[in-house]
């Protein structure tokens, strides 16, 4: 049976009970879906889209978070519906702005990245007034500074009637995690699904799940033998310092490296003047986690791989301003002999050879098979492709991600549809594929998944499986290699899959009575007298505070945040400075590492001398942790050249924690310069619309270290801006406040010659 619609063409789309169910609850609430990989999520969004599209003046927003998941939403939209495909369009970085104010006027159905609406909005190309649904694709990724989070934000802000739908295969098993999701994307009503629920089971076909247990060849034990030689050096020396509870090899592992990092830095922060032992001890732990890194490569990897990290971390070590750490790894005398013996080693890892068996039995069962290997390693990946090459009726690809990555250039969005295809056509048959492949992508159903590692995260676990069974049975074998961190990898994630499959349930009912709970206290709310005024019909009342953004800052989280705090946004093209307040204020913005890198490299003073030039208000906000320690910069160095920029230059620093607190701090300098003091907004060279008393005052505030308050007293004292260019020195120094510095800077100005 298929569904009957008018939006969506007949016989195409199979009715499947609880996809109905789900898309008719969905209808009436904000809600996120939570279903397995294969049992059509983006299918109940299609019906709701169809039902939107029957409501007059319907406009639908389809974000995913990656480029080939928006071609594919794109062209499964036009494949299915009865619309016009011109109706559909799909935005990507690739089209340019102009365009797509253009196009978002006039398309029904807008499939997009987060990322490019979103700046798009703080660009004020459109809003979104006129958006009736929005339909957020792996909905898991709306947490923190994801601009799921943002687009949500706005939308709430923007339009009253409006309809979300968050779908998601992966959820995790932490309510926690769920619940900043649901609260993200301003959701009030859940749905999840699990293949064992009655009205799912009879489309859920069966998957095998094998593990393979394979033995470390006795060729890698001395190379191990010396690189655990290595880590154990450090250890001991972690241990003594109490960075860690045990220098022993079975109780350390990356967790553990990574929070002695954390108590290394955290001692560093509490000494205004560290030793040179507390940065001695944040290097020997940086070593201690490359070795760790290359003894995990070389256990679960192979020789291949251990023989190009090394490869890679002696070129670094050999460049100038290369990391302590790496050339203390290089000269160490183990890693010297493991480097010089792994090049004799002329035997790889036995999963190389378990998975060209599995690839060869599979073919042979069935020629026709699509197979993917999944492995978590680019090195590996180009070694396993090569070795599926010299096989027989063995067609391998590698399925990579975009970015460049240590020489590998990585696919373009075009490279990774062109293989896509090919499988499809069956041009390849296996796919040998990193992380790119587990979310989301139409790839076609395989008849075998292979994980070349286990992998300690649920959620990647569960869509690498999904790869599989789709439509038919299918198996999944996972290579674990004994005695190495495989196993502990396999268990966690077995673990963590387990607790969320026996609280899925419990989540389904804990998130259903929080809704209500929280719908209750609305409708409570709702119940006051309608004539109340609310802190939204004040805020509505209140005149925009403006501020100008150099172009380039949008890069930034500073601009979000100040656009959901309600702040007007004007983008330009500063030559100096980042954020302009009033027609007094401009604000240099520095992050921790923007900062020090200026001060190495001599940038930060010419840069500082023009903001003071430029501006009779200048701030620089200096924002971010661990000023003192992320770069190896002498304390006086740093503090020095502080101090020169508030007490030389009188520029005060302010300092803030994230961008967060960046956008706050712009808020209230702003809010205060133009509500309190009404000063305008204009970039110096712009003519706003101002009084010809604020023109008058706005020429003056432009000459050197004169605030508005002295620009105020010079024109009450001289009458005019001509009385005040005409006045000598002397006669300036009479308005209180202008001492000799100023009166002379002030003559300076009005009465030096011009050259170009």
């Amino acid at each position: 049976m298929f569904i009957k619609n008018q939006f969506i063409k007949p016989d195409s789309v199979e009715r499947r009970e609880y996809q109905i169910n789900i898309a008719e609850s969905a209808s009436k609430k904000n809600t996120l879906v939570v279903l397995p990989t294969g049992l059509g999520k983006t299918l109940i969004a299609l019906f709701l889209i169809a039902k939107e599209l029957e409501k007059k003046d319907s406009k639908i927003l389809f974000l995913a978070p990656t480029k080939p998941l928006v071609f594919q939403h794109a062209h499964f939209l036009n494949d299915l519906l009865t619309i016009d495909d011109k109706s559909i369009i799909a935005f990507t970085g690739e089209v340019s702005p102009s365009n797509r104010r253009e196009l978002w006027k006039n398309a029904k159905i807008i499939v997009s990245t987060p990322q490019v609406v979103q700046n798009d909005l703080l660009s004020k190309k459109f809003d979104l007034k006129d958006i009736s649904f929005i339909i957020f694709d792996e909905a898991h990724h709306a947490v923190g500074d994801y601009a799921y989070v943002f687009l949500s934000e706005i939308y709430r802000k923007q339009r009253e009637k409006r309809l979300i739908l968050g779908i998601t295969a992966s959820p995790g098993n932490d309510l926690s995690k769920i619940l900043e999701v649901s609260k993200n994307l301003d959701i009030t009503n859940i749905e999840i699904r699990t293949k064992f629920d009655h009205d799912v089971k009879p489309y859920v076909h069966d998957l095998k799940i094998v593990w393979k247990e394979i033995s470390l060849p006795q060729e890698f034990s001395y190379t191990i033998q010396l690189l655990r030689k290595a880590l154990s050096s450090r250890l001991k020396k972690l241990k003594e310092i109490g960075a860690i509870d045990s220098a022993s090899l079975s109780l350390i592992n990356k967790t553990k490296l990574l929070e002695a990092q954390k108590k290394i830095q955290s001692a560093i922060r509490a000494n205004p003047k560290p030793h040179k032992a507390f940065f001695q001890s944040a290097q020997i732990q940086s070593e201690a986690m490359k070795i760790h890194y290359a003894l995990e490569l070389i256990q679960t990897q192979g020789v291949n791989s251990l023989r190009n990290y090394f490869q890679r971390m002696g070129k670094e070590a050999s460049i100038k301003g290369s990391t302590k750490s790496s050339r203390s790894i290089i000269s160490d005398h183990n890693i010297l002999e493991a480097i010089a013996y792994i090049k004799s080693v002329n035997i790889e890892h036995p999963k190389v050879d378990e998975v060209i068996n599995i690839v060869k039995t599979q073919l042979s069962q069935n020629k026709n098979s699509k197979i993917i290997v999944f492995t978590h390693y680019r090195d590996t990946s180009a070694y396993i492709c090569n070795e599926l090459e010299k096989i027989q009726n063995v067609k391998p690809a590698r399925f990579i991600g975009q970015t460049i990555k240590e020489g590998d250039k990585g696919l373009s969005q075009k490279e990774q549809a062109i293989i896509i295809r090919k499988f499809k056509e069956d041009e390849y048959n296996v796919l040998i594929a990193t992380s790119v492949a587990e979310e989301g992508l139409d790839i076609p159903s395989c008849d075998l998944v292979v994980f070349y590692e286990p992998i300690p995260s649920e959620i990647r676990a569960i869509q690498r499986r999904g790869r599989t069974a789709r439509k038919m049975a299918g198996k999944v074998i996972i290579l674990i290699t004994k005695g190495t961190p495989d196993e502990g990898y396999y268990w966690s994630a077995k673990r963590k899959e387990k607790r969320m499959k026996s609280e899925l349930e419990l989540i389904r009912n804990k998130l259903t009575k929080r809704f209500e709970d929280a719908c209750s206290i609305c409708n409570q709310e709702q119940g006051f007298k309608s004539n109340q005024k609310t802190l939204v019909d004040f805020e509505k009342k209140k005149d925009n505070v403006k501020i100008v953004v150099d172009n380039r800052e949008y890069r930034s989280n500073v601009v979000k945040h100040l656009t959901i705090k309600g702040i007007d946004i004007e983008p330009h093209q500063l030559d100096v400075g980042d954020y302009i307040l009033s027609t007094r204020i401009g604000v240099e913005r520095k992050n921790v590492d923007d900062f020090l890198e200026s001060l190495i490299s001599g940038k930060l003073f010419k840069q500082i001398s023009q903001l003071r030039d430029s501006y009779s208000r200048p701030v620089l906000i200096l924002e971010g942790e661990n000023l003192l320690t992320k770069r190896n910069i002498s304390h006086n160095a740093i503090f020095g050249s502080i101090s020169s920029i508030s007490v030389d230059f009188g520029i005060p620093v302010l300092m803030t924690k994230d961008e967060m607190e960046t956008a706050d701090l712009l808020k209230v300098i702003a809010t205060r310069e133009q509500k309190r003091d009404n000063k305008v907004v204009a970039v110096r060279g712009e003519k706003p619309q101002m009084s010809l008393k604020e023109r008058q005052q706005y020429l003056i505030e432009g000459l050197p270290n004169v605030s508005a308050i002295l620009a105020k007293r010079l024109l009450t004292y001289f009458g005019s801006v001509r009385g005040i260019s005409n006045a000598s020195k002397e006669e300036l120094m009479q308005v209180a406040g202008v001492g000799k510095g100023i009166a002379t800077e002030i003559i300076k100005v009005l009465n030096s010659d011009y050259f170009e």
